[in-house]
């Protein structure tokens, strides 16, 4: 898809009825990544400040949708919060579509629980005893703690529907390639979803991007073997990849950019673009220099 030009027509009256024809500007459809949503949205809206010629337009969905969109063909720039997978890039190629990846930034994906829950850490085999299939842990009680406004001890497990990116990430990075999660999982739509329901729910557990960390729930240190030592999500655990749950976010292209999409992403991957990305909470690509 290649970005439009939308053309600005001024009606004059004064008598008789003339048409003024502005210089044509350029719209960037740009789609896809929930986890992406708030920095892509503070992205489009400073951009005009750059270059008041070029709109983008952005909207969610998670990282299914905006990958469904490249391969139909209908966006410019595709949001994802895991890379295409095999099966995805053959069918866009067999649609006349040829992705092409760039990497725009990296994101801790934290573990959230209620403010009143004691449990400062918790391991990746912890995490897969309560999300996977077959969960060792159902109740909090199960991990040796008393959870106050928990009445009913039970685990509430919120997770993400299975077309976001976020959804993707966290299984194959906790429960393995071959995990599955287990049933009755809470599969929220969005990563604000996820927090505000932990922040309501005394019981619950929840994971998302860091950016959606609010001091209203706990962030969970996490440790990558049990007993071992634990990291806590931040920007710069997920910059030097010591977090175990860090991970990269992509803007995919339909071949190599060009033209004004070529210059969107430039920008993003400036000083000026990544400065951006890191007063919302993620790690920039690379070392930069902000105001």
């Amino acid at each position: 898809m290649k970005a439009k030009r939308i053309i600005t027509i001024a009606l004059l009256t004064a008598g008789l009825s003339t048409t003024l024809a502005v210089p044509a500007r350029t719209l960037i459809q740009n789609k896809g990544s929930d986890t992406l949503v708030n920095v892509a949205q503070a992205w489009a809206e400073t951009y005009p400040e750059v270059n008041p010629e070029v709109a983008v337009a952005v909207s969610g969905g998670g990282s299914g949708t905006g990958i469904a969109a490249m391969i139909n063909g209908t966006v410019d720039i595709a949001n994802a919060s895991r890379k295409m997978e095999e099966k995805e890039i053959k069918a866009a190629e067999a649609n006349g579509q040829h992705p092409v990846e760039h990497l725009v930034g990296f994101d801790a994906l934290a573990v959230f629980i209620n403010n009143n829950n004691p449990i400062t850490s918790l391991s990746i085999e912890q995490l897969r005893d309560i999300y996977g299939r077959g969960p060792k842990y159902t109740k909090w009680s199960d991990l040796g703690v008393k959870v106050p406004g928990c009445d009913s001890d039970k685990i509430v497990v919120a997770s993400r529907q299975n077309n976001s990116g976020t959804y993707a990430y966290f299984k194959e990075t906790v429960l393995g390639e071959k995990g599955k999660y287990r049933t009755g999982t809470l599969d929220m739509h969005g990563s604000k979803e996820v927090v505000d329901l932990v922040e309501n729910t005394a019981c619950a557990i929840g994971y998302s991007g860091l950016a959606y960390a609010t001091d209203h729930v706990k962030k969970i240190c996490i440790a990558t073997q049990s007993g071992g030592p634990c990291v806590v999500p931040s920007v710069a655990t997920a910059s030097d990849h010591s977090y175990p749950i860090a991970r990269p976010l992509f803007m995919y292209t339909n071949g190599a950019p060009q033209g004004e999409i070529k210059n969107y992403l430039d920008w993003i991957l400036s000083d000026a673009g990544q400065c951006i990305l890191l007063k919302k909470g993620y790690a920039p690509v690379r070392d930069i220099t902000c105001e």
